[in-house]
């Protein structure tokens, strides 16, 4: 089987797949943990990555789906970066391939942890070498020709909207990523658009003939994604936008459903109420990689109640279930939330809560129902 994790560390993201084949890849990295602070219920994610590695040393992918400090804290003092020795050495983790979106590589003006990683992603784009960037191609012409590169020696290096990433296939490990946004419209060069220039795609995973599909969303806004939808369905694309598990967006902010949060439920723009209602397969699981859901409005931060009443309908609707990672299996005592992926479709693995062995969501294993 396949295994998808959803890490307990607040309003942050990180998701680690670990394929069947015994490759990785690695959604953002995230260790917003204080570990001074002897009540802070977030995982100690450096600690969580290393269990899981087993004494590996490398990851296959690590994908930085924009350089926000909830989606990049701490990895320059835990990976292996190619670009500068003081980043070298130790037990630091090597990345095989890193992925970004363009912006990751153009924008300017960068601090701290996005500065490095930006360094990084410049420093491998310009070697020619472990690393696939997401945009469009004309995008980066001129960052190339400034450092006498000709663009059509990077050409292998980028990809567009509407293709598959080539590092993975479903005949050799049994997933493909299809890349859905950035696109021509969302390659935006500044700090300030970097949610909607991030990384999004689904997931196409295939165990035993049975397939099960997978939305990242990254922290995309509603508009973005009503595009997706939109370019999707105008090339009869549907089926690229079905899914199994859901990713949702931006720690459940009412922001990447709308732009009215709603009285008690958000009610969202018409392509993505397609997007979640229809798309959604049965059984189909909603994840929230966010803090608990507030009861109130007194934090304007997501996650937002009203977003999250819209997509608990959902999950009833599919019969499936919502999950927020640092609610899972409790408020108290949040642990990784592990989904396996089996020729039966994706369910959430069992977990000891209080002492007792419980199954945390998901339908049923869905038998005989291929697509």
């Amino acid at each position: 089987m396949h295994v998808v994790r959803f890490f307990p560390i607040g309003n942050a993201d990180t998701c680690l797949i670990e394929l069947e084949n015994g490759r990785r890849a690695l959604f953002d990295f995230a260790d917003m943990r204080n570990p001074d602070d002897q009540y802070d219920l977030r995982c100690d994610l450096e600690k969580e990555l290393r269990d899981c590695l087993d004494g590996a040393k490398s990851i296959d992918v690590v994908a930085f789906t924009h350089l926000d400090t909830d989606h990049c804290a701490r990895a320059k003092e835990v990976f292996h970066l190619e670009h500068a020795k003081k980043y070298q050495g130790g037990d630091r983790i090597k990345i095989e391939t890193m992925w970004v979106p363009a912006t990751a590589i153009l924008e300017e003006g960068v601090k701290g942890q996005a500065r490095t990683l930006r360094t990084e992603a410049r420093h491998r784009f310009v070697e020619g070498k472990g690393i696939r960037v997401f945009g469009r191609p004309e995008k980066l012409d001129q960052f190339l020709i400034d450092r006498n590169i000709d663009p059509k020696t990077r050409r292998n290096l980028i990809s567009d909207a509407g293709t598959l990433c080539p590092e993975f296939n479903l005949s050799h490990d049994g997933v493909e990523f299809f890349v859905h946004s950035p696109f021509a419209e969302t390659c935006g060069d500044s700090v300030e658009y970097r949610n909607g220039s991030a990384i999004f795609m689904q997931a196409t995973f295939v165990v035993g003939g049975r397939t099960t599909k997978m939305i990242l969303s990254a922290d995309v806004p509603h508009e973005v994604i009503d595009d997706i939808v939109r370019i999707t369905r105008y090339h009869k694309n549907d089926h690229r936008l079905e899914w199994d598990i859901n990713n949702v967006p931006h720690h459940c902010s009412y922001l990447s459903l709308a732009d009215d949060k709603g009285k008690d439920k958000t009610v969202p723009v018409d392509r993505l109420k397609w997007l979640y209602e229809e798309q959604g397969q049965p059984g189909g699981l909603l994840v929230s990689t966010s803090r608990p859901i507030p009861t109130d409005d007194d934090d304007k931060q997501p996650p937002h109640r009203q977003a999250a009443n819209y997509y608990k309908d959902v999950a009833r609707d599919l019969g499936g279930e919502w999950l927020v990672t640092m609610e899972h299996p409790s408020k108290t005592k949040p642990k990784p939330l592990v989904i396996e992926i089996g020729a039966t479709g994706s369910k959430p693995r069992k977990i000891a809560a209080a002492g007792a062995a419980t199954v945390l969501g998901g339908a049923a294993p869905r038998a005989g129902r291929h697509r």
